[in-house]
């Protein structure tokens, strides 16, 4: 959104935008929430967890990475060998 006026405006007065848009120009800056109000604007958009978002990237790694030792691919992840042993284990289809 090429406003000048807008974004003079909203940077002017910050305290009067809706929460929790606030809180995401924060994170994003003016140029950054416009482009996901462009986008997603006048939809309903629930954000899940870091870790829900990338989760299945993480068990392609972790599936792509396996050889066969647990405790090093934990090492290698910053977590428990028992850990790694359950997202593995998770993920295998029944015989």
């Amino acid at each position: 959104m090429k406003n000048p006026i807008l974004k003079e405006a909203a940077l002017k007065h910050r305290n009067l935008i809706l929460s929790p848009y606030d809180a995401i120009m924060d994170v994003v800056g003016y140029e950054g929430i416009s482009v996901i109000s462009e986008y997603l604007g006048g939809s309903t958009v629930y954000i899940p967890t870091v870790k829900r978002i990338f989760y299945n990237c993480l068990m392609e790694e972790l599936n792509q990475r396996f050889d066969g030792d647990y405790r090093a691919l934990a090492r290698n992840f910053g977590v428990s060998e028992r850990h790694v042993r359950r997202l593995l284990n998770k993920n295998k289809l029944p015989a």
